[in-house]
């Protein structure tokens, strides 16, 4: 084991603001640590340590997102390391792996605070590199969050645009061939000669079914029964594969004694003829199914589409004129993936809430990150209330949830950046501080806290945009 001597300390600038009795000082009461590569030397979430110094080798600095090891940087000989859980009196907020063969030495955190309250120019040195790796490590995880809620957003959009653009595709595939086979019955129905009065019946029994499936008429709960007495009846009348004809006859509402009616004629016909009109209103009224199908699924798309251009507000200026409950609500919409099992959201929006000047984009990260949050501390289920208001010439929002709450003694801290309440890797510690400083610092506003058991509410307060600004939208 090699002793730690004074011209080792002096290698590293920030030793040489210390006289030479507390360099012998520091040197007795270091011990030496060895590292091959590939050790580790301290992990994400231990427990503090003391104050390092690196004499030989490299130290790899990574940390975890999302279930994965990310790099974020590196020690390399000679440096020092390990004063900022010492100062904060916080775990190790990133893992320290050797990259080569390493020697170094440790000392106490109460010995390195000694060293750090006696020089000025050492306590000096120290803040700076403080202030350098908190930033680092900032724009690393703020980089990350970013991704991380990119990615979220994406997923969910494309969860949400999977079911209306795989039902687009089925109606296209389920119009054309309906079509064809419409046009062939046309075709031969045309070449019958039959009295205008009884086509007529027809085409007004169709005509009324186009409404009910355009508008959406039919009670979901009774259209299994209605479906099972019409296959009942055209099995009855001799059709074949009548399984094949019974949902879409159904979906329009048509009644079997209005079948009995339009076939009254044609039950003793043993042309084709006899089934060719039912054949008709069920393809007619699957085209129609196929097409309002197809038109709903467009519209979904075109309205999510619509929904992540406001949310990330492009094609628009930095800072706009915005409506808050139209950020919440796209919010809402590009989050519904996570809404749907077990968690209810309630409104209460403040009629003729004006307007406020904001940066459209960042203030709907402030709407993901609370709404985000209330979703976790709910496990998935449970109630999300909304409010909006204008109190005292602010713009008031409050995101309230049903969750187990926010402990008394941390209340005060869960804006702190790098605070989190989440297992490691789970949680960056800067969601809520973003949250923050987007409404304190680029908006002017106010966040408030108030949590207990089964009620958690955050409130935002933010000023309304000038009238020459509204004015002008």
């Amino acid at each position: 084991m090699k002793v730690l001597c004074v011209a080792d300390l002096l290698n590293i600038e920030l030793f040489r603001q210390l006289p030479v009795e507390r360099l012998e000082w520091v040197c007795d009461r270091a011990w030496q640590i060895e590292l091959t590569t590939g050790e580790t030397l301290v992990k994400e979430g231990d427990a503090k340590r003391g104050f390092f110094i690196v004499l030989s080798g490299q130290i790899g600095i990574s940390r975890r997102s999302e279930g994965v090891e990310m790099p974020i940087g590196q020690h390399e000989a000679p440096t020092f390391f390990g004063e900022i859980p010492v100062l904060i009196d916080e775990p190790i907020q990133v893992t320290l792996k050797a990259l080569s063969d390493c020697r170094i030495y440790e000392i106490t955190g109460d010995d390195f605070l000694i060293l750090l309250h006696e020089c000025r120019n050492f306590e000096r040195l120290i803040f700076r590199a403080v202030q350098q790796r908190l930033r680092g490590l900032e724009s690393f995880i703020q980089s990350r969050e970013k991704m991380a809620a990119l990615g979220n957003l994406s997923a969910g959009l494309a969860h949400e645009l999977n079911n209306p653009a795989a039902a687009l595709v089925r109606a296209l595939k389920d119009i054309s061939q309906a079509t064809i086979e419409i046009q062939h019955v046309n075709l031969a129905y045309g070449q019958l000669k039959v009295e205008e009065e009884h086509t007529q019946k027809w085409i007004d029994v169709r005509d009324e079914g186009y409404d009910a499936i355009i508008h959406n008429r039919i009670d979901a709960i009774a259209l299994g029964d209605r479906e099972e007495q019409l296959l009942e009846w055209l099995e009855d009348y001799g059709i074949e594969e009548a399984w094949n004809l019974a949902a879409p006859l159904a979906v329009s509402g048509i009644e079997v004694e209005t079948l009995d009616e339009l076939t009254k004629r044609w039950r003793d016909d043993p042309t084709e003829f006899r089934t060719m009109g039912v054949h008709w209103l069920a393809l007619s009224f699957d085209l129609m199914s196929a097409i309002v199908s197809g038109l709903r699924g467009a519209e979904k798309i075109s309205e999510l589409v619509r929904a992540m251009k406001s949310y990330s507000h492009m094609d628009r200026g930095a800072q706009q004129v915005v409506d808050v409950h139209e950020g919440i609500e796209d919010t809402l919409r590009l989050l519904s993936y996570k809404l749907k099992s077990g968690i209810e959201i309630r409104r209460a929006y403040g009629r003729d809430l004006p307007k406020i000047l904001a940066y459209g984009s960042e203030l709907n990260q402030v709407w993901t990150n609370l709404i985000d949050n209330a979703i976790d501390a709910m496990d998935g289920k449970g109630i999300i209330e909304i409010a909006t208001s204008l109190e005292s010439d602010r713009v008031r929002v409050g995101i309230t949830d049903s969750g187990s709450g926010i402990a008394p003694e941390i209340q005060s801290r869960i804006f702190e950046p790098f605070f989190t309440t989440k297992p490691v890797g789970k949680g960056s510690g800067l969601g809520l501080d973003v949250v923050r400083r987007i409404v304190e610092n680029r908006h002017h506003g106010t966040v408030f806290l108030e949590s207990k058991p089964g009620k958690t509410a955050f409130t935002i307060c933010l000023p309304p945009a000038p009238p020459d600004a509204t004015s002008k939208n």
